[in-house]
């Protein structure tokens, strides 16, 4: 069991990663060719490059709780770092790791509800990641062999600490989707580099406050606020009902999609429609009751800015109830990049008058910060 209010970092380790550089196989992608660059030799490294990146995280071993699968991939690591862990049990093969097994451990670590999913491979241990998982799940990828086409890893084993580092002490992180890509590595070894495209992970960037935003480093509040709008007018699908919460932020995306709200009232608004404004909660649920079982459902809210309250200022009648028919993956979080920085690196708070949805909720969220501009910060 892994103790509340801990980093919850899901760990996923391919120790074949990498073996077929060293002996000039040009990768390590498949049972023969793993058996191959055994038997000429080759050395297992990425055990040691993942515990490069986790000894970053020793000063913070008391706030960490990883999550992985026994053995090579993950559960002897855990047991050396020495933080609390949680194995997941008769998953994987613990003596010879296939592509299966990554995708079977990546599945189980997110449904368990991780912060961060950090995996050590190459290309085919990241495209099995995503084939597993999607880009839904925040990921990073500590490198570890030996053809290194997607943009999903750090730099280094210690630059992957250095990320979980900051992520975990409240730094301002941009959350950006990086290009899974691997190779043909028949083709590789023949002279040809042909390169695929698979998909997109999200994964943390160092990217440090303001980096990015208009006006020499200074954010413009009626820009940035109009450029939240955009992302989320763009990013709403067609006939969704969403609720929107009270807010000068939140009053911006109103107008964008048409519609006369209330600033300090929950409004609900479908297709550019009113459909209530100032809205109770018990009108919520029964809007949430009539909709088609099919129907996309969004809440979006704003925190306060200096106190960073997400529930339970001003909004109550966003209950518990409410807020568990609607869950946590349709919740859109949006706030300025300077209120979030007035927090002073303290979490979002969670006061949904409900402390098992409160728990339920705590973790890493998304945040909307401007057009295709997404920082991820705790909430708590």
């Amino acid at each position: 069991m892994i103790s509340e209010r801990r980093f919850r970092l899901g760990l996923i380790i391919n120790p074949n990663a990498g073996l077929g550089g060293s002996v000039a196989l040009k990768g390590s992608d498949g049972a023969g060719i793993v058996a191959l660059a055994l038997s000429r030799g080759a050395k297992p490294k990425a055990y040691e490059r993942a515990a490069s990146a986790l000894a970053v995280l020793t000063p913070l071993k008391e706030k960490v709780g990883i999550v992985t699968v026994p053995g090579a991939m993950g559960g002897e690591l855990a047991k050396a770092f020495g933080c609390e862990y949680k194995l997941l049990e008769n998953l994987v093969n613990e003596v010879a790791s296939s592509a299966q097994d990554t995708q079977k451990a990546a599945l189980a670590i997110c449904q368990e509800g991780v912060d961060l999913l950090l995996f050590a491979g190459g290309d085919g241990t990241a495209r099995d990641i995503y084939s597993a998982i999607g880009k839904g799940q925040i990921c990073l990828g500590i490198p570890a062999g030996v053809k290194m086409q997607s943009g999903v890893y750090a730099n280094t084993p210690h630059a992957a600490g250095e990320l979980l580092k900051m992520m975990m002490e409240g730094e301002l992180l941009s959350l950006s989707e990086a290009e899974v890509r691997d190779i043909d590595e028949e083709a590789y070894r023949h002279g040809k580099l042909q390169s695929r495209y698979f998909g997109e992970l999200r994964v943390p960037a160092d990217l440090r406050y303001l980096q990015h935003v208009k006006c020499g480093g200074i954010e413009r509040e009626e820009l940035v606020l109009g450029d939240i709008a955009a992302e989320v007018a763009e990013s709403i699908e067609e006939h969704s009902l969403c609720i929107i919460g009270a807010g000068t932020t939140t009053m911006a995306i109103k107008e964008a999609m048409g519609v006369a709200g209330t600033l300090l009232g929950v409004d609900v608004l479908q297709d550019e429609l009113l459909l209530k404004a100032d809205a109770t909660e018990r009108e919520i649920l029964d809007l949430l009751a009539e909709r088609n079982i099919d129907q996309p459902v969004k809440l979006i809210l704003t925190l306060i800015g200096g106190q960073g309250h997400l529930f339970g200022r001003g909004n109550q009648q966003l209950s518990p109830q409410v807020i568990r028919l609607i869950g946590k993956e349709n919740i859109v979080v949006v706030a300025s990049k300077a209120k979030l920085s007035s927090l002073e690196r303290r979490p979002i708070v969670l006061d949904t008058g409900d402390e098992s949805l409160n728990r339920k909720m705590a973790g890493y969220m998304s945040v909307i910060t401007g057009y295709e501009d997404h920082v991820i910060y705790p909430a708590e």
